[in-house]
């Protein structure tokens, strides 16, 4: 399916490597300029030819600079795709013994981060009516489990999408993709999510990484690949999406099967 996003500036957020970086590549494709967002640029990155911005969304600041720089560089903002997440603080731990700047972490690497960059972005998205696609994780579906900070935060991300109504008025779309296990950093590296469960359990990395799809009942039997999110991220925010807002999107194997 050709999406032809050509002539549109689209900006991705935690873009240095997996689901944010499969986004520029496949926006590229399709016809886009890209401006990508990273606390530091890796080669990968670089090597996309994007508009690299080097800022920290998880600040109260950042999303003012990276859309300053974005207007500064290309003059306008058709698409944005929120995909920075994760955290520093990342935990494991139950309920009872997450501190304070747990959930601090959680909620500004998370939620706010989006919050702000979206709101900082509208009135160039709305010069031209502009999409706008966020990321969030099928954890926002069942945020019972650890890491459950995390879980918690995306959901109040995925529930960011009730907007649609209000941002419709100016043009603009809104939607929200969330993927199950992908075969990123946050399951491949060693302080991302697969690396905390392997040391938590006392197994290799490959073996937790092995066994999540069976664990978390991906009946496909594997982890998707960030180019099969980042294909579905170009989907909604090209024109062939034009009349699907304030929707959330599985991508996830099947791992959540309800009607």
């Amino acid at each position: 399916m050709e999406l032809d996003l050509s002539g549109n500036v689209a900006l991705v957020t935690g873009a240095s490597r997996g689901i944010g970086l499969a986004a520029v590549c496949a926006l590229q494709r399709e016809g886009a300029t890209v401006a990508a967002v990273a606390r530091a640029a890796s080669p990968d990155l670089e090597a996309t030819g994007a508009t690299i911005v080097c800022a920290d969304l998880a600040s109260p600041d950042g999303a003012d600079e990276v859309i300053a720089a974005v207007e500064r560089a290309h003059g306008r903002l058709d698409l944005l795709v929120n995909n920075v997440g994760g955290g520093a603080r990342l935990s494991l731990a139950p309920f009872g013994q997450l501190e304070d700047a747990d959930w601090q972490d959680a909620w500004e690497t998370n939620a706010m981060s989006t919050i702000r960059a979206t709101r900082t972005a509208l009135p160039l998205l709305a010069r031209h009516g502009g999409a706008i696609v966020n990321v969030s994780s099928i954890g926002a579906r069942k945020p019972d489990g650890p890491p459950l900070a995390y879980n918690v935060a995306k959901a109040a991300l995925t529930a960011f999408s009730g907007a649609a109504a209000e941002l419709a008025a100016s043009g603009i779309r809104i939607n929200t993709v969330s993927p199950g296990p992908t075969r990123t950093a946050m399951w491949e590296s060693e302080t991302g999510l697969g690396g905390k469960l392997a040391a938590a359990l006392g197994a290799p990395i490959e073996a937790i990484v092995a066994g999540t799809p069976e664990q978390v009942t991906m009946v496909t039997g594997r982890l998707s690949e960030p180019e099969e999110v980042a294909d579905l991220i170009c989907f909604l925010l090209s024109d062939r999406a034009a009349n699907i807002t304030g929707a959330d999107y599985l991508i996830d194997g099947g791992a959540i099967r309800t009607v």
